[in-house]
């Protein structure tokens, strides 16, 4: 059976979801997303131990991340606000020059969360960016994506539901 966009009205009209009736369960979302350097920007990170002229910047992201998963219904406007139960990152390179970066997020909750880690995730990569453009603006990020979420009607694992 074809599902139905949720944020659109009987009369076609764009609209927040009610989940009043819904039951509260325990909810989570993983994200991620990668930034891929340029071989020499990622030697001289390397090399200076991911600090640059503006600070940390893998410190700077996850504080930044953190910031975005917080504010997400600010941006987003049918995201309802959120009382975060739960926030972590994990940055590791998968590569001499690819890091990937994880956004988890949990609540107890009515609405699940899953537009709070993919956004947690984009803000800590354009972060990334923003801290290293000086060094190159070659800097690419790119496979924002869900990689899983629990709680609600369905879970999904690696973008599907199952």
């Amino acid at each position: 059976m074809p599902r139905k966009l949720t944020h659109v009205t009987a009369e076609g009209r764009p609209g927040m979801v009610d989940v009043g009736a819904k039951r509260t369960s325990r909810r989570r979302a993983l994200a991620s997303a990668r930034v891929v350097f340029p071989a020499h920007v990622a030697r001289t990170l390397r090399a200076g131990e991911w600090k640059s002229a503006k600070g940390s910047v893998l410190d700077t992201a996850i504080i930044a991340g953190t910031m975005a998963v917080k504010k997400t219904h600010e941006l987003i406007p049918f995201c309802h606000p959120l009382a975060i139960d739960g926030c972590r990152f994990e940055m590791e390179f998968e590569t001499d020059n690819e890091l990937v970066i994880r956004c988890e997020v949990s609540i107890a909750h009515r609405t699940g969360v899953e537009m709070e880690a993919l956004t947690g995730a984009g803000v800590a990569a354009l972060t990334v960016y923003d801290m290293c453009k000086a060094l190159s603006h070659e800097i690419v990020i790119s496979e924002l994506r869900l990689i899983d979420k629990q709680g609600g009607k369905r879970n999904v694992r690696g973008g599907k539901a199952r």
